[in-house]
């Protein structure tokens, strides 16, 4: 069992800034990805950042620029520092993990965090 905790969400008005937050704690083997999506009401989900293993990010063009992702490897932890943020950045941002588990038989799998809510008002 894996698990993906967020924080950081809120409130924030055009302009301001949030850190989002997801710690990875579990039976993980390898950690091959870790990121970020989002989804606004009545749109699909969409790619807002990831870092992989190797560590080079890839951030959407939306928010290129405004948002950068990182994480602290010791701790399964990877970060959203969200600047400049705008009315459409508003949405439930969810944490995403890709990981390798298993021992004699290795998978690869991924898991999805509960989804922390940014809203953008002023």
């Amino acid at each position: 069992q894996v698990q993906l905790v967020e924080s950081g969400g809120g409130l924030v008005q055009p302009g301001g800034s949030l850190r989002l937050s997801c710690s990875a704690s579990g039976s993980i083997r390898t950690i091959i990805s870790m990121g970020w999506y989002r989804q606004a009401p009545g749109k699909e989900r969409e790619l807002v950042a990831t870092i992989p293993r190797n560590g080079l990010t890839n951030v959407a063009a939306s928010v290129r620029g405004r948002f950068t992702i990182s994480r602290d490897s010791a701790k399964n932890t990877v970060y959203l520092q969200m600047n400049s943020i705008k009315p459409e950045d508003a949405a439930v941002y969810y944490c995403n993990l890709m990981a390798l588990q298993g021992d004699s038989a290795v998978q690869l799998n991924t898991y999805w965090g509960q989804g922390t809510q940014v809203t953008v008002s002023s």
